[in-house]
């Protein structure tokens, strides 16, 4: 049985007007998706106001309610100011927290997927790779979370991929080997060079990515591929994707 009081480290994700003064806010927390309050936060003397900007990392303190809980204090342990001042950084932060958003259960306790969130958000906050680092997210949380996408073995039969391989199949959940490959007609084409991404990206840790010297043409067709798996996965596309796309093209 929890406590009355509680301390959790948090990240924002999505907030809204609740009540005459007061926040909804949803929470990323190390013992999964939370909705909580924060009272009187859209009022001018609020204290709290300034600790739930999206997309921040926080400690908070929490009273348990009777239908939310509600936050009574608030640190800013990361507040990723550099994310927020750019558009296509602050983009790619509402993607984030849309997928996990979408992918995680209220109280499905996920440390890792916590830590992969919040160190995202860091490197957003300074990478000149913004869709490479959004690439590993979607490979490490989906991994975390029991969707881990198949790059070794086939996704229908399981023999040992090589290089020989060059379908992705959203419907099987992985790249399919030569044999099985034509018998999945909407598997998509994929190119060695994104063959060789995606395994990088899923088995290396996110600094590797600062590394990477990759084409145009691979990166937007591994971003194709995981789309069409995340898009199987959810039943639809996430809007923040939209977003996020309509800046990179203005």
């Amino acid at each position: 049985m929890r406590e009355r009081v509680y301390r959790t480290e948090a990240v924002i994700i999505r907030r809204s007007d609740f009540g005459e003064a007061d926040r909804l806010v949803t929470l990323i927390t190390p013992a999964g998706k939370r909705r909580v309050v924060a009272k009187g936060a859209r009022k001018t003397t609020s204290r709290l106001a300034g600790h739930i900007e999206l997309f921040t990392h926080a400690t908070m303190l929490l009273a348990v309610g009777r239908t939310f809980d509600i936050i009574t204090q608030s640190a800013i342990v990361h507040s990723f100011d550099a994310l927020r001042a750019d558009l296509e950084r602050i983009g790619a932060a509402y993607y984030a927290a849309e997928l996990i958003d979408r992918l995680i259960e209220e109280d499905d306790e996920n440390r890792p997927a916590f830590d992969l969130l919040v160190a995202t958000l860091g490197a957003l906050d300074s990478t000149r790779a913004i869709d490479l680092v959004l690439r590993h997210y979607e490979l490490r949380l989906l991994g975390f979370l029991g969707y881990r996408p198949q790059l070794y073995h086939c996704a229908n039969c399981q023999e040992t991929l090589t290089e020989e391989a060059g379908r992705f199949s959203a419907l099987a959940g992985g790249v399919l080997c030569p044999r099985c490959a034509p018998h999945e007609r909407s598997a998509l084409a994929m190119s060695l060079s994104t063959f060789k991404l995606l395994r990088f990206l899923q088995a290396q840790p996110l600094d590797a990515v600062e590394r990477l010297n990759i084409s145009p043409a691979t990166r937007a067709e591994a971003e194709q591929l995981l789309r069409a798996y995340i898009r199987r996965i959810l039943e639809r596309d996430l809007k923040s994707a939209a977003f996020l796309a309509e800046i990179r093209h203005t």
